[in-house]
C-alpha cells in the first residue's frame, strides 16, 4: 500500500511521432511510454494501445501495493510475475468498447508464506488499487495467485 499526496495535478504530455497513431506519452519526471493504433486501423505496433495500458496500469498499481505490504511483513519475494487479460465488450453505437471481464494472475516465488501472499492481493485488488476502482464500475474483475 502506497499512500502519498500529490502536490500538483498529474500531467502527461503526448507528442505525435508519425503521420498516424503513434504518439510518445511523457510524465513530468521524463519517463516515456510509446503508444500506438492497431494495425486494422492504420497503426503500426510502434507502442501499446491505449486500452492495453490500461491493463498494464492495473497490473503495475496492484504490484506496488502488494510489494509494499510484503515488504514491510518480511516477505522475501525472488520473483514476481502479472497476466492481465481482458475482453471487452462489442463495440456498440455509442462507438466505443469497455472492458467486461479483466483477469488478474499473480505468479510470486520466493520464501513466501501463502496467507500473507493471499491477504495483500485482496487488499490491493479489493481496498487499494486505484486502477481497479477506476474499471470496476464497468468490468467484473477476478484474480487469482499462483505460489512457485
Amino acid at each position: 500500500m502506497v499512500i502519498f499526496e500529490e502536490k500538483h495535478p498529474m500531467r502527461i504530455n503526448l507528442k505525435r511521432l508519425d503521420s498516424d497513431f503513434n504518439f510518445e506519452a511523457i510524465n513530468e519526471d521524463g519517463n516515456s511510454i510509446s503508444i500506438d493504433g492497431a494495425p486494422a486501423i492504420g497503426g503500426h505496433n510502434k507502442g501499446m494501445r491505449p486500452m492495453q495500458l490500461l491493463l498494464a496500469a492495473l497490473g503495475g498499481c496492484s504490484a506496488i501495493d502488494i510489494i509494499s505490504i510484503l515488504r514491510k511483513q518480511k516477505q522475501e519475494i525472488e520473483s514476481f510475475d502479472i497476466e492481465v487479460d481482458g475482453e471487452r465488450e462489442p463495440v456498440g453505437i455509442e462507438g466505443y468498447s469497455l472492458f467486461k471481464t479483466i483477469e488478474v494472475h499473480f505468479i510470486l516465488k520466493g520464501n513466501l508464506d501463502k496467507d500473507k501472499v493471499d491477504r495483500a492481493v485482496k487488499l490491493s485488488m479489493e481496498k487499494y488499487c486505484s486502477v481497479t476502482k477506476t474499471l470496476e464500475p464497468t468490468a467484473k474483475i477476478t484474480y487469482k495467485v499462483t505460489i512457485n
